[in-house]
């Protein structure tokens, strides 16, 4: 299949430079979590991709269980790197990631060198690829010593395997101990990929980590797993709790009081120009060089590239933000918590 890339790409995105470092990420990223596996349609997949790179997308991001099946996710996208993509291999940054379960036995899960090193190797073969941009540790091992991720770390980017490294998840005090180690290696941590949204802003101190030693950031779950979209607006809680069973967000989410709380933040990006996910996407690229959007459809995409379109906030609009956030009551809170919260494997 014959595929030139859209001449006005990079005319339609913004791009951000990554912490101290010279690469620049594009402010939307396609996460390749859920939708691209091998149980979804190829045709959809690839629409998908080569859709998003029109829109000045050059940041794919993957890990070695995505899918679903497990692993499936780099399979095809390895296969539209071989086919429509290729010319353009250098002008996309690939990520992937390891350390939550990939295989039974001793070495299929965490942190240690084994794993690492052997997962990137896979990843490599599965999209038929002799480096990757980035390579992350997927959550912090209790039971590796840090020094030990951090040697794995090394010897990709000294192998050009990685060129450059990052974490996710990992709380203050472990971004700031592996920012400490790895600058004792010479390697320089680009990045720290964390759940961030204007319903859960947990990680707040972390940023504060990254920025005091400019490192970059990129934000999954911006949406909240949905809730911050037109998805769960109108109707009644009822119908609200259907979708949440289709979908990712759990059920105790859908109250009718945070519905309401949805129906102000709607509100308000109406007066902005914006829809709920455009603006849920402006306000987190706030604090985050990019964020991760995923997708089952191409429209989704294009529709979440237009927060772009209108990037800054008023302090009287992120006022009203936290005024209609900091009203719902604690249950809400905690609820809200429950479903924004959880790491994305």
């Amino acid at each position: 299949m014959d595929y030139l890339a859209n001449s006005d790409r990079y005319n339609k995105m913004v791009y951000r430079r990554c912490g101290k470092s010279g690469l620049k990420l594009p402010a939307i990223t396609l996460g390749m979590w859920r939708n691209f596996g091998d149980v979804s349609s190829l045709t959809n997949g690839r629409e998908m991709i080569l859709g998003a790179f029109d829109l000045g997308i050059t940041h794919f991001d993957l890990a070695n269980n995505y899918g679903p099946s497990a692993g499936s996710a780099e399979e095809t996208f390895g296969k539209i790197l071989s086919g429509e993509l290729r010319a353009y291999r250098d002008e996309l940054v690939i990520s992937t990631k390891a350390g939550y379960y990939l295989k039974p036995g001793p070495y299929g899960d965490w942190g240690s060198k084994k794993y690492l090193i052997s997962s990137l190797e896979h990843s490599l073969k599965s999209m038929n690829m002799d480096y990757v941009d980035i390579f992350y540790h997927h959550r912090p091992d209790s039971d590796t010593p840090m020094e030990e991720t951090a040697e794995a770390f090394a010897q990709m980017v000294r192998q050009g395997k990685a060129l450059y490294v990052g974490i996710s998840n990992y709380s203050p005090e472990q971004t700031s101990q592996m920012i400490d180690i790895l600058n004792g290696m010479g390697v320089h941590l680009l990045i720290h990929q964390l759940s961030h949204s204007m319903l859960g802003r947990q990680n707040e101190q972390v940023f504060d980590v990254l920025d005091q030693n400019g490192v970059g950031s990129i934000a999954f779950s911006p949406l909240a797993q949905g809730i911050l979209s037109n998805r769960y607006l109108h109707g009644n809680p009822e119908e609200q709790r259907v979708k949440a069973r289709q979908g990712l967000c759990s059920e105790s989410c859908i109250t009718s009081e945070m519905m309401a709380k949805i129906e102000e933040l709607h509100d308000l990006a109406q007066e902005r120009g914006q829809g709920l996910s455009q603006m849920a996407l402006a306000w987190v690229l706030q604090r985050s060089t990019s964020v991760i959007i995923g997708a089952s459809r191409l429209s989704q995409i294009r529709e979440n590239c237009q927060s772009t379109e209108n990037l800054e906030f008023s302090k009287d609009e992120n006022d009203k933000i936290d005024a209609i956030l900091n009203s719902c009551c604690t249950v809400e809170k905690e609820q809200a918590g429950s479903c924004t919260n959880g790491i994305k494997t």
